[in-house]
Parts: structure tokens; C-alpha cells; sequence
């Protein structure tokens, strides 16, 4: 299989073929979900909450996300890479923002980044693609505006709020980003959104017409229990397996069984 490109994703949505996008943190599954044929993988900040414990992912810093994702372009030899931007990583300005863009192509290994927003980012896309850096946007709802937002809430239920996002989706687009990333919004303004554009939407809660689909890895394979969104569909329960796992090597230790002779050197 050859390597996933930006005219890969352009492409698939001209032919009418459905995107496929995972988060992955680390080596092992990033393999794993390449091997599956994934056609993105995005190094999110979602992982400072399912691989760091915290409550949100605002404290995530810019060299955590370098350091998770050179590990997953190490393990990757087919899936388009994408850095996802952390908070205060590009919104005090275009400078700051190009530069840590940077970071993720010339440091990390990736292809390229996302960042959340819409008309507020869009000098920075500009700027970015500009820089030769592609740029995935992400507008709806946007973890990093959480305050803001007053919580994980479905966005653009309202006649002027969806028309909002219409027009930020047109000017993420004009500023040059490559796709759309569309979160928690109602699936008839998605649909609306992903045929007013040229370039490829991905969705996450919002229904089935965007061009493509991501979720997180970790709520994919039920290692993840804090909360399970309303859009997420288990399809492994790994947490169990492994707890199932540990416990018969705990016993076993316990009981004298482990190692046996097969384990042990003459």
C-alpha cells in the first residue's frame, strides 16, 4: 500500500470514497493502526486524557505532542500523520503559530497538522499552507474552547449558529486548509457543509455524510471508561481482556505457576 498523501484525501472525495481516521499515541498501536489500512492517523491532545489522566486537554504542551508523534511516524509506513496543534500553540499569533506548525513536519515527522477554530484561525491557516505546511481546521465543537463552550456541547442547534459554521467552514477552506475536521454538530448541517465544499470533511458526531470519519482510538477499543460519548461505537473491549490478563499472571506468580520449567533456563 503506498503512502497516504494530502491528494489522497482530495482525491477520495472527488471519487465519492469514504475517509478512515484514528488517534494513536505511541508506537504499538500506531502500527497496529496502520496495518489495518487507516488512511490518517492524527496525534491528538486528546491524549491528555486517555493516555495522561487529565481532565481536559489544555494543559497539553507543544513538546509533548512532538514527542507522541514522532513516536507514531516512526511506527508508520502507509497513514497520513497528522500533529494536532495544543492550546496557546498558535493563537497568540501567526509567528508562534507557523513555527510550532513547523515543529510537527521537521521535528515529529508529520505530514501535517491540525488546529482548532474558524475565523479567529484563519490568518494562521493562511500563513501555515503559505509555509508549505498543510493544514486540516476543525470547527463545531472544539475541546480547547471548552470554557467558552460551557462544556462538551453539541454545537450549531440554532438557525444563526449553524449559519456561523457554513461560513466559517467557506473561510478555513479559503485560507487554504486541505480538509475539515466537523465535531458534534447536527448531521443536516454536516451533510450541508460537505457538499458546499471542495475539500473533504471528516466527521466526529456529526452523522454520516462528511467524507470521512474519525474517533478516537482509545474509546474504539474500550480502554477508555470515563465517559463514552453519545457518537463513539465500541468495537473491542481491550480494558477487560487485559484486566483478565493481568489478573492470571497475578494468580499464577501468587500461586508458584509462573515462571514454570518452560519459562526457566538450564
Amino acid at each position: 500500500m503506498p503512502k497516504i498523501t494530502i491528494q489522497d484525501f482530495l482525491k477520495k472525495k472527488t471519487e465519492g470514497k469514504k475517509i478512515t481516521m484514528l488517534t494513536a499515541y505511541d508506537y504499538p498501536f500506531a502500527q497496529i493502526v496502520d496495518e489495518a489500512g487507516i488512511d490518517a492517523i492524527l496525534v491528538g491532545d486528546s491524549l491528555g486524557m486517555v493516555v495522561q489522566g487529565l481532565e481536559n486537554t489544555l494543559p497539553v504542551t507543544m513538546d509533548e505532542m512532538i514527542y507522541h508523534t514522532r513516536i507514531v511516524s516512526r511506527a508508520v509506513k502507509n497513514a497520513l500523520v497528522i500533529g494536532d496543534m495544543p492550546f496557546m500553540s498558535y493563537q497568540a499569533g501567526i509567528k508562534d503559530a507557523v513555527r510550532n506548525a513547523g515543529r510537527f513536519l521537521k521535528e515529529a515527522g508529520a505530514a501535517a497538522v491540525k488546529l482548532e477554530g474558524g475565523a479567529e484561525v484563519a490568518e494562521q491557516i493562511m500563513a501555515m499552507t503559505r509555509s508549505d505546511i498543510p493544514v486540516m481546521a476543525h470547527i463545531g465543537l472544539t475541546p480547547q474552547s471548552i470554557h467558552r463552550m460551557g462544556g462538551y456541547k453539541v454545537q450549531g442547534k440554532t438557525e444563526e449558529a449553524a449559519k456561523r459554521l457554513i461560513e466559517e467552514a467557506h473561510m478555513v477552506e479559503e485560507a487554504g486548509a486541505f480538509s475539515l475536521l466537523l465535531e458534534a454538530i447536527p448531521r443536516g448541517l454536516a451533510e450541508m457543509i460537505t457538499s458546499e465544499l471542495s475539500i473533504p470533511t471528516i466527521g466526529i458526531g456529526a452523522g454520516p455524510s462528511c467524507d470521512g470519519q474519525v474517533l478516537v482510538l482509545h474509546d474504539v477499543i474500550g480502554m477508555f471508561e470515563r465517559f463514552v460519548p453519545k457518537f463513539v461505537k465500541r468495537y473491542a473491549n481491550l480494558k477487560e481482556e487485559a484486566l483478565r490478563a493481568i489478573s492470571e499472571y497475578k494468580d499464577d506468580v501468587e500461586k508458584g505457576a509462573f515462571p514454570s520449567e518452560e519459562q526457566s533456563f538450564k
